[in-house]
């Protein structure tokens, strides 16, 4: 994340520099000019504007706890990176991490002794929207648009060639820089574990499991690649809100980002493809008939990438159960929604992986809904399939009948406007069961 921008002293959208490249500044996209956004960020900074809200700023964290409390992010989402790869690097060491919060639509980030919170808000159809909020105490503190330093790093393969997050892992030196040679990894749910969180503290419960994280050096006497019980006595946790680093927050922190990345994609994919095909068939003075067989392999594949990570079908299974400590599993889970027999998505397994249920609960996201509707429509249906059985192709061969069937359940009662063919066939199968001779009438359990 990064710097720099102008934000318009109004609810009107925040208008940025136009000096420098940036990608996707022309239509369809319009990313820098964009007049519709609605992610958190800029609904606050709406909420600023009328005076209906105000940043509380303290003298220890400066305004990142109100600004965590307006936007809904738990505390307990802290995490902390001590690697030298971001944009204030030259503050953020083994001693003064950099501290990581989220939710399911924003990331904040504070770095001690630095110019600004650096945050990423996903805005439903333009994905990663970057944003600053100025550190020092002022009458009436706003986040402004920051593009073009954020982009030199945010649109990159590692984010799949749009707007969009990155966590990596890498080793370091004692001082924080990455170790040269040393390889750099993406991580996501499919990386594994001897890869993850180079580079970052992790807190939590003592694990079989070894990773890339909690470097050992002289100043910071932790242990590599175990998860310490917190980071008291590694650095001064007075001048963070948590003392912790949590493991579960750092799973579902690696999940999230790039499902962000993989839904912004599919959007993006339909959406440069269909205005190509528009603009072919008016330079050739033709009537716009539909889109060409090529836009909707490109959007197609992207929506099978979506629904493969949608279903954890790339998961590395913990080999060692998973306990957090900061209170992040129980803060996450809380937040629903639940169906009638109880079960969620954002319900946690940490046994042999991280849900019990393995389907992203970004499925409710706005972004995954303002996908535009024939990429949405073809996802939905390949979803459907899968969750039938009707796909029973090898990429989906761990995903068991009753996971398909629960998963199926859970978004039937709580995902409003899915195509009516889903309820049909809960409905179909129960009277099937009702029906069948010799069967014991049973309701349909969901």
């Amino acid at each position: 994340m990064a710097s720099r921008g102008i934000l318009a002293a109004s609810d009107r959208q925040p208008v940025v520099k136009t000096q420098g490249f940036l990608p996707f500044a022309d239509a369809p996209i319009y990313y820098r000019t964009s007049k519709t956004l609605s992610d958190q960020i800029t609904r606050l900074n709406q909420q600023l504007e009328r005076n209906e809200v105000k940043l509380d700023y303290d003298s220890t964290n400066g305004y990142l706890r109100s600004v965590l409390q307006h936007l809904g992010i738990p505390v307990s989402s802290q995490t902390l990176v001590y690697s030298k790869t971001s944009l204030q690097f030259q503050h953020i060491s083994p001693a003064t991490p950099r501290a990581l919060y989220f939710n399911d639509n924003v990331y904040v980030g504070q770095v001690l002794n630095a110019k600004s919170l650096e945050l990423i808000a996903f805005d439903a159809t333009q994905g990663a929207v970057f944003y600053v909020l100025g550190e020092q105490k002022v009458s009436a503190p706003r986040f402004e648009r920051a593009q073009l330093d954020c982009v030199q790093c945010h649109i990159a393969v590692a984010t799949h060639g749009i707007p969009g997050v990155i966590v990596r892992s890498v080793l370091t030196n004692p001082a924080g820089y990455p170790k040269g040679g040393a390889a750099v990894h993406t991580m996501g749910q499919e990386t594994p574990f001897a890869d993850r969180w180079g580079g970052w503290y992790v807190t939590g419960s003592p694990t079989a499991e070894t990773h890339a994280g909690n470097m050992k050096t002289g100043n910071a006497p932790t242990e590599f690649g175990r998860n310490l019980p917190s980071l008291k006595g590694v650095i001064d946790t007075g001048r963070f809100l948590s003392d912790q680093s949590d493991i579960v927050a750092h799973l579902v922190l690696a999940h999230q980002t790039q499902m962000h990345n993989l839904i912004t994609e599919t959007n993006y994919r339909y959406r440069l493809g269909a205005h190509a095909d528009s603009e072919r068939a008016r330079k050739s003075g033709q009537e716009f008939t539909g889109n060409s067989e090529e836009t909707r392999r490109q959007y197609q594949a992207a929506a099978e990438a979506t629904l493969r990570y949608l279903l954890f079908t790339n998961e590395v299974p913990l080999a060692a159960p998973i306990q957090g400590g900061s209170g992040f599993t129980a803060d996450f889970a809380g937040l629903g929604p639940r169906d009638r027999r109880g079960r969620s998505l954002r319900d946690f397994d940490l046994q042999n992986r991280i849900f019990k249920y393995p389907c992203s609960y970004l499925v409710y996201s706005d972004a995954f809904d303002a996908i535009p509707a024939p990429a949405r429509e073809y996802l939905l249906n390949r979803l459907f399939e899968v969750l039938t059985g009707r796909d029973q192709s090898h990429d989906f061969a761990g995903l068991s009948a009753a996971n398909r069937r629960a998963i199926l359940e859970i978004l039937v009662d709580t995902k409003p406007g899915l195509p009516a063919e889903w309820t049909q066939f809960l409905q179909q199968q129960a009277k099937s069961r009702y029906t069948t001779p010799g069967s014991t009438p049973a309701p349909l359990q969901r």
